[in-house]
């Protein structure tokens, strides 16, 4: 039989991963209509529906509250990733790359601010360089295998462990991704066949 304290420490945990989740919510919403940098913790805790005391006991400040998102949107993008990968595994190679780019700029749309933090962290360190983020490796490990599915039949097999690096690091860079966007004109879906077109033509 259950005691009284373990019911109590289990609604606790219970309560406390609802409030989270609330308040991640809440702050990606705000973040996505406004703007990280202009957006408040009381703000946060308004829209999440949790007391600031409930908020400032889980996170110290909106950097901390930050750096949790982050960690949170890219677990469930690979989640996403990983799930279309396993229902799909008898796709074409290049079809499966294709949907793997789209799931990646749909994410970078919405977490726009999210790979801008990631790649202004990469100038201020070398040791914290974007090739060296699990967001890269992850992404990086991906496009390899399917790239190499791609051309295994091929005599001359091309290297995927370049063109992997080349495509994944642009896609990385928001800077590069809001030049094509806003100034060349393109929208995601003609952003993706272009990349398409350039690193794996004819397929």
């Amino acid at each position: 039989m259950k005691s009284v304290e373990d019911i109590k420490v289990k609604t606790e945990r219970r309560d406390a991963a609802e409030n989270r989740k609330r308040i991640l919510e809440a702050a990606q919403k705000l973040f996505e209509q406004y703007g990280a940098e202009k957006v408040s913790m009381n703000q946060i805790a308004i829209e999440a529906q949790v007391g600031p005391g409930t908020l400032y006991r889980r996170y110290k400040n909106k950097s901390e509250l930050c750096l949790d998102l982050k960690k949170d949107n890219i677990i469930q993008f690979f989640e996403e990733v990983e799930k279309y990968l396993v229902q799909h595994h008898a796709d074409p190679p290049d079809q499966r790359l294709k949907e793997v780019l789209r799931l990646f700029i749909c994410f970078g749309e919405k977490n726009h601010q999210l790979l801008t933090e990631i790649e202004g962290g990469a100038m201020g360190s070398r040791s914290n360089a974007i090739t060296q983020t699990p967001l890269y490796s992850k992404m990086h490990k991906i496009v390899v295998k399917l790239l190499s599915e791609m051309t295994a039949s091929e005599q001359n097999e091309p290297n995927n462990i370049f063109r992997a690096d080349m495509l994944v690091y642009a896609l990385l860079k928001g800077d590069s991704y809001l030049f094509q966007k806003d100034v060349r004109g393109y929208s995601p879906e003609s952003f993706l066949e272009q990349l398409c077109l350039t690193y794996f033509p004819g397929r």
